[in-house]
């Protein structure tokens, strides 16, 4: 190998880690979690997205809504939560609303508008006005003045009845009939010696005196309907003085009480409006269920409830005027959730509904304020998306039952009357959903104007590290774990550092360290629970959750070690190069070494890609193949045609592969395989590379490094061992302790090219060759090797050809 670039590409034990210093952290710097103090430190970074939200929060022109775009776990929820809050607390609390009975139409309840807090103080107003009632009536008539006007009115229909009757009584009398009434009719009966005749004396009369009976009979009937003639005019006239009676005895009765309501709420016209339809409609239902007559008379509570059905509001949301306006997050945005609906009740075997069965959802809950939402939650749900878009543009609330065209006629519905919303709403969603929206949706749109983008990464500032510790303390606080000490949040922190991938960038996802802190408290618990929180209790949590999670790893690695999987870590092979891959199975995250295989021969069928043949290679990884062609034809073909056969596999591999990260180690198992020199096993490698030879970053490379090691360790170290990365990636590495230690020793190498040709000087130990001003490559050069192989794959199919 050339020493040289051995060493000029071997990387020191300071550049596989980020440098940080505990002392950072030092307990001096006290956690702020007290009172509105914790708004100050809820959240560390997202600048970007906070001006967004601030301007999209604070314009109240229609449509400028907010999507927050992060991903979960990047404290969105947090940050727009404390900002809700701090607007919302400012603001004056918005109306209530009320559904009130609608006397001339039931099914069309009507809205009713009162200030914050109004509402229960108009429904405890209502609920005594009904007490009111209930203890008015019906003992109200008992009262002697009501009694002796009703007592008038039935005497002056009993004298017009006593007058007509006399009239036909003295003419019968002259007849010699006698005028009885008996049961509420007027019979007639001849008197015979000065006595009413029976029946039985009656029909013992002769012929004669029967016809003069029944012709006097006849006359008198004709008599009595004349007298009689106005009776039902009387009747009517008597029944509607009674009527008028009780109306103005019941509606002096509750004057006092509508004229005490209505000025308790002068200053509110809704409501004053509404005591005048209960004043006109509440004497006729006084009189229905209070006044009864009936055997079977209703219980006090029965006859409440009925009262209570018809004339106490229905308070949909109250409002308490001191807290300002309200911020709801509504985490099962179903339709019934968000919109409100309708119950229904059972009475008697059969159900009903009425204006005081109407229930709030969400949007009756915020509006007037914020309402927070899951775009993931709103979209899955049905005709959700559709009916929320409405009511921002209509700005009104509509409740109805979704699917009533879908489903059989009920009985009996209620179309409430629409409430008025001012809202602004906040979608919380991550890129795919933000982007397909914008593309397929024009009102969305229209709608939500402003993107909140929420960073993945936080750069690695002192003064977002001691923000991101204080963090971990509040946590730590909050949930009554030990002290943290300076060493366990420098690990917590280099945690963060290694889930973003980066040396200067910490993962915004708090979560994940949150999880660890949790973990890392329970090991604190099992031994002993004593002292502070260090660091060794970190690293026991991440080596218990790597051993809950690493069986497939593990039977991986045991795989090789049994030569189930071909991987070798020492010797020289042709054509064979131990590339480095990356599965990730659920919460399992692991690298791996996989053998890659290269043949070539006369031919021009060009580079086949084994794994895309067989449908197991996606479309990424089947570019990074036909870039070889590429690099190839640029780099050998100035002078000649290229013509080669040659196939490129990724051995014992049985799933789908994707991503380019393989194409420098296929690559340099094809140069291998085309100048017939051995490729060092002791080796791995990872990389893209360009058409140009020019070495490009891939993901993942600290699971890929420590997964060759963990082979190479359990095989034993030999010192030569090591892996070869793009230098572009060295700015990712954040590696465990053990693979820094064994780099410190000398027992592993970690390389960092920048070209395809500094990765086969280092595989082969040889030196690649630079092109002279005559176009040709040194002889025992690797480029010159290869340059003569294709030169004589060419010549050998011209000839055939010829």
């Amino acid at each position: 190998m050339p020493t040289y670039l051995a060493d000029q590409t071997r990387l020191g034990v300071d550049d596989l880690t980020s440098s940080l210093s505990a002392s950072l952290f030092s307990n001096g710097i006290k956690p702020v979690n007290k009172g509105n103090e914790f708004d100050a430190q809820g959240f560390v970074g997202h600048e970007r997205a906070k001006e967004a939200l601030e301007f999209g929060l604070s314009m109240s022109a229609i449509g400028f809504n907010v999507f927050a775009m992060g991903e979960h776990g990047t404290g969105r929820q947090t940050l727009i939560k404390q900002m809700l809050t701090s607007l919302a607390s400012v603001k004056t609390a918005p109306d209530e609303w009320c559904y009130t009975n609608n006397f001339d139409e039931s099914h069309i309840p009507l809205t009713l508008s009162v200030k914050p807090a109004g509402g229960k103080k108009l429904l405890i107003s209502m609920n005594k006005f009904i007490d009111g009632l209930l203890s008015l009536f019906p003992e109200v008539f008992d009262n002697p003045g009501y009694q002796r006007q009703k007592s008038a009115i039935d005497r002056e229909f009993n004298r017009k009845y006593d007058q007509a009757i006399s009239v036909v009584e003295e003419l019968a009398l002259k007849e010699n009939v006698v005028l009885y009434e008996e049961n509420g009719e007027v019979g007639f009966s001849p008197i015979v010696e000065g006595k009413p005749l029976s029946d039985k004396e009656f029909s013992n009369l002769n012929e004669t005196d029967r016809a003069n009976f029944y012709k006097s009979l006849n006359e008198l009937e004709n008599v009595l309907s004349e007298q009689l003639l106005e009776l039902p005019l009387w009747k009517r006239l008597s029944f509607d003085q009674l009527r008028q009676l009780k109306n103005d005895t019941a509606e002096n009765a509750i004057k006092p009480y509508i004229t005490e309501l209505e000025k308790e709420f002068s200053n509110n016209e809704g409501v004053l409006n509404y005591l005048g339809k209960v004043k006109s409609h509440v004497v006729d239902a006084v009189l229905e269920i209070l006044v009864t007559e009936s055997d079977d008379t209703p219980t006090d509570k029965e006859l409440r409830k009925l009262m209570v059905e018809r004339f106490l509001p229905n308070l949909l949301v109250p409002r308490d005027n001191t807290k300002g306006a309200p911020v709801v997050y509504e985490q099962n945005p179903t339709y019934q959730n968000l919109f409100g609906h309708v119950d229904f009740a059972s009475f008697q075997g059969s159900s009903y509904t009425s204006y005081r069965l109407i229930r709030p959802g969400a949007l009756h809950k915020a509006n007037g304020g914020y309402l927070l939402l899951d775009a993931e939650k709103v979209l899955s749900q049905p005709m959700v998306w559709s009916r929320l878009k409405l009511a921002l543009k209509t700005q009104q609330i509509t409740i109805e039952n979704p699917y009533s065209e879908y489903s059989q006629p009920s009985g009996y519905s209620l179309q409430p009357e629409k409430i008025p919303l001012q809202v602004k709403v906040v979608l919380l969603g991550d890129a795919e959903i933000y982007y397909t929206l914008q593309d397929y949706d024009q009102e969305f749109t229209e709608l939500f104007r402003v993107l909140a983008d929420f960073d993945r990464h936080l750069d690695k500032t002192d003064s977002n590290l001691i923000a991101f510790g204080q963090l971990i303390r509040q946590r730590a606080d909050k949930h009554n774990y030990p002290e943290v000490s300076d060493d366990a949040v420098l690990e917590l922190v280099r945690y963060a550092l290694r889930r973003g991938e980066h040396k200067y960038k910490v993962s915004a996802n708090i979560v994940q360290v949150n999880d660890l802190l949790d973990e890392a408290n329970y090991c604190w618990q099992k031994q002993g629970s004593e002292g502070p929180l260090k660091a060794q209790h970190i690293a026991l949590a991440q080596a218990a959750k790597k051993r809950r999670i690493g069986r497939l790893s593990e039977t991986w690695l045991s795989e090789i070690k049994e030569q189930q999987v071909l991987i070798h870590t020492e010797g020289g092979f042709i054509g064979k190069v131990n590339g480095l891959t990356v599965l990730e199975i659920g919460d399992s995250v692991f690298g791996t070494p996989a053998r890659i295989t290269a043949t070539v021969y006369a031919g021009s069928e060009g580079v086949t890609d084994i794994e895309r043949e067989v449908d197991l290679g996606k479309s990424i990884h089947s570019k990074g193949v036909l870039l070889l062609t590429g690099y190839l034809g640029h780099k050998y073909g100035q002078t000649f045609p290229v013509s080669i056969s040659a196939n490129i596999a990724i051995e014992q591999s049985y799933g789908h592969i994707d991503g380019d990260s393989a194409s420098m180690a296929e690559l340099c198992a094809l140069i291998s395989a085309i100048t017939l020199l051995p490729i060092d096993q002791s080796l791995a490698i990872t990389g893209s590379i360009n058409q140009h030879g020019e070495v490009q970053s891939i993901g993942g490379v600290n699971e890929k490094i420590e997964g060759f090691f963990q082979l190479c360790q359990d095989k034993g170290l030999t010192g030569t061992q090591g892996v070869i990365i793009p230098k572009t990636n060295v700015i990712n590495l954040m590696l465990n302790d053990e693979v820094i230690n064994a780099v410190a020793r000398g027992e592993f190498a970690i390389h960092a090219v920048e070209t395809i040709d500094q990765a086969l000087e280092l595989l082969m130990n040889v030196d690649a060759g630079n092109i002279s001003k005559t176009g040709r490559y040194p002889r025992k050069s690797i480029h010159g090797l290869a340059l003569d192989k294709l030169e004589n794959f060419s010549d050998i199919l011209n000839g055939s050809e010829e």
